[in-house]
């Protein structure tokens, strides 16, 4: 595993090299994604719900993640009646296993270490196999449902993606390409901290989001670059 992990964060690293992000090209994708002043109902309605910080343990916090998810566009069944809940006591059960692997609340992306990289593929690989149904066709949470459940507990330190951001700039979705994802958005933010001169809150605000995070802002670009290939 640690071996895969180096292998493909040096291929990352060529990747990072030779498609550098740069300010104008996050400024025109935070513009046409997400808009000035435009409110996100969805994120506005979890955070609400599970003020002043979401926690795992507690069922209401679950039950939040699980409709935010949904309106996310991941279609995580919700059990019928007599069904056990298996989304409610797997994410239960991974966050008492997991949560230690996160960065602490409020890190942001640039404050990740190279030493965090490893765990945090292990805590994503393990999330998304958390089962959501059973049956025949029992499955798991799944890849992209896992990054932007891991993006709404740690928003200022990691990156969401979905299939198409994943295969084109890391070739599949394993713990490793995940660690490699987040090890790539830790170097691209420190890239654009130094070209605009400013730290975090200022580049936001600059940017016309203030408050939003970097980790989310390069996502937008990410969707935007390498989803709809704009």
């Amino acid at each position: 595993m640690r071996h895969r992990l180096r292998r493909v964060a040096s291929l990352d690293s060529d990747l990072m090299h030779s498609s550098q992000i740069t300010l104008d090209a996050l400024r025109k994708a935070v513009a046409e994604f997400a808009g000035p002043g435009v409110p996100d109902a969805g994120w506005a309605a979890l955070t609400a719900r599970t003020a002043p910080a979401i926690d795992p343990s507690v069922a209401a916090h679950r039950e939040a993640l699980h409709v935010w998810l949904n309106a996310w566009g991941c279609r995580i069944r919700y059990p019928r009646p007599g069904e056990e809940n298996l989304f409610d006591s797997g994410v239960e059960q991974w966050w008492k296993q997991w949560q230690h692997a996160l960065p602490a609340p409020g890190v942001s992306i640039t404050g990740l270490d190279d030493a965090d990289f490893p765990a945090l593929g292990e805590c994503y690989q393990e999330l998304a196999l958390v089962s959501v149904s059973a049956g025949p066709r029992r499955r798991g949470i799944g890849s992209t449902a896992a990054t932007k459940m891991l993006y709404a507990l740690r928003p200022q330190a990691l990156m969401p993606w979905d299939e198409a951001i994943a295969k084109r700039l890391h070739g599949r979705r394993d713990a490793a390409s995940y660690a490699a994802h987040q090890r790539l958005g830790r170097d691209w933010s420190l890239a654009l901290l130094t070209e605009a001169g400013m730290d975090e809150a200022e580049l936001a605000g600059h940017l016309g989001q203030p408050g939003r995070s970097l980790a989310k802002m390069l996502d937008d670009y990410c969707y935007l670059t390498f989803t709809r290939g704009i």
